[in-house]
C-alpha cells in the first residue's frame, strides 16, 4: 500500500523524482511533455520512452492507490468487459499514475472525418457501452464508494443551483429580482424531484465525446473517476445532448430507440422520452454552471465556443414541456440564447 504522505514537492518535482527512481540513469533520456487538461485539478503528462509512450495522470493531492475512485472503478469496468485504459504504474505519495497512452483520437475528433455509416457505427457502439455497464452494475452492488452515492434530490438541486451562480449570475452578469429567484428555486426543485425518484443505476457521469478515445478499433472510456449512481438516461442524455458535437434530432432519436430497446424494454415510450428530456435540461444546465465557473473563478475560456449548443440543447427542452414554461421565461429574460 502506498503511504500517503503529505505532499510538498512541486508537479515538476514529483515527476522527476519519481522518473529517477523508476528509471535511475536513463531518466534524463526520457521525454515529458504536458497535454491539454480536463475541468479537473488533474494534469496530464504523455512520457515517451524511445517508441514507448504512456501517460502521466497527477493528482493535486496524495492518495491510496487500491482505494482511489479511478483505480477502483477502472478495476470495475475491466472486470465488466468495458474497454478502459491500463494501468501501468503507480506512486501514491506523489499523486502519479501511470497509464497507457490512448494517443489523441477523442470521439469528438474522428467525427469531424467520418462518413453517415461511420457515425452511425460509433455511436451504436457508444450506446452499447451504456447498456452493458447497466446491465453488469444490476446483477449486484459491490461495496466501491461509487454505489454509495448517487444523484439524489441535494446532489441534483446543489448543481442546478450551481448553474444559476455560475453561468447566469457570474458569467452573464444577470441581477434577478426576489421573485424570479422564488421561480426558478421552485422549479430547479420540481425537476430535481422528479428525477430524484427515477430508478437508479452506475453512470459514468461525464459520458460525452471528449471522454471516449478511439484506439485499437474501439472507444475506450477514461474520466469516470466520478462515476455513481443516477438514471438510466443519465449518460444517454450526455453522449447524445453532447455541448461538443451537434447531432441532428433524427440521429438523436434512433440511437435513443435503440438504448431503450436494449436497456429499458418494460418502459414505455412516453416515459422514456420523458425522462431523457428533463434529464437533459438538468444535465445540460449543470454542464453551463461548470463552464461559466471554468471561465469566471478558473479563468480558463476553452468552453466558451461550447455554450451556445449547451444553451440551445436547454431551450429544446424547456420550451417542449407546460411545467418547465416558468423557468424558461424567467431564464429567458435574462439569457437571450433561451427566448
Amino acid at each position: 500500500m502506498d503511504a500517503a504522505s503529505p505532499q510538498t514537492a512541486p508537479p515538476e518535482k514529483r515527476i522527476q523524482e519519481f522518473l529517477a527512481e523508476r528509471y535511475g540513469d536513463r531518466a534524463g533520456e526520457l521525454v515529458v511533455a504536458p497535454l491539454s487538461g480536463d475541468a479537473s485539478t488533474r494534469r496530464y503528462f504523455r512520457l515517451q520512452d524511445g517508441s514507448t509512450t504512456s501517460v502521466l495522470a497527477l493528482h493535486p493531492e496524495p492518495f491510496v492507490t487500491e482505494e482511489l475512485p479511478f483505480v477502483v472503478i477502472r478495476s470495475l469496468l475491466a472486470s465488466w468487459g468495458v474497454p478502459v485504459p491500463e494501468l501501468h504504474d503507480h506512486d501514491g505519495a506523489r499523486g502519479l499514475l501511470v497509464l497507457e497512452d490512448l494517443g489523441d483520437l477523442t470521439l469528438q475528433e474522428v467525427l469531424k472525418g467520418a462518413s453517415e455509416v461511420e457515425r452511425e457505427d460509433l455511436y451504436r457502439e457508444a450506446v452499447e457501452g451504456i447498456v452493458i455497464l447497466q446491465r453488469e452494475t444490476g446483477r449486484g452492488q459491490p461495496k466501491a464508494g461509487c454505489f454509495q452515492i448517487s444523484f439524489d434530490l441535494e446532489k441534483l438541486s446543489w448543481e442546478l443551483h450551481y448553474f444559476l451562480k455560475h453561468f447566469v449570475e457570474t458569467h452573464r452578469r444577470a441581477d434577478l429580482s426576489a421573485e424570479d429567484r422564488a421561480v426558478v428555486a421552485e422549479a430547479f426543485h420540481r425537476l430535481a424531484e422528479e428525477i430524484a425518484s427515477w430508478p437508479r443505476v452506475l453512470c459514468h457521469r461525464d459520458y460525452h465525446s471528449r471522454n471516449l478515445m478511439l484506439y485499437g478499433g474501439r472507444l475506450v472510456w477514461i474520466d469516470f473517476q466520478d462515476a455513481r449512481m443516477g438514471p438510466a438516461t443519465y449518460d444517454l442524455v450526455s453522449l447524445l445532448r453532447d455541448s461538443y458535437v451537434d447531432l441532428d434530432e433524427d440521429f438523436v432519436a434512433h440511437r435513443a430507440e435503440e438504448f431503450r430497446q436494449q436497456a429499458l424494454p418494460g418502459e414505455g415510450r412516453e416515459v422514456f422520452q420523458r425522462r431523457l428530456d428533463l434529464m437533459s435540461v438538468q444535465r445540460n444546465l449543470k454542464a453551463l454552471g461548470t463552464f461559466g465557473y471554468m471561465a469566471e473563478v478558473r479563468g480558463n475560456p476553452v468552453y466558451l465556443p461550447y455554450m451556445p449548443p449547451t444553451l440551445a440543447h436547454a431551450r429544446r427542452i424547456l420550451t417542449r414541456y407546460p411545467e418547465l414554461g416558468a423557468l424558461w421565461r424567467v431564464l429567458a429574460r435574462h439569457l437571450e440564447e433561451l427566448q
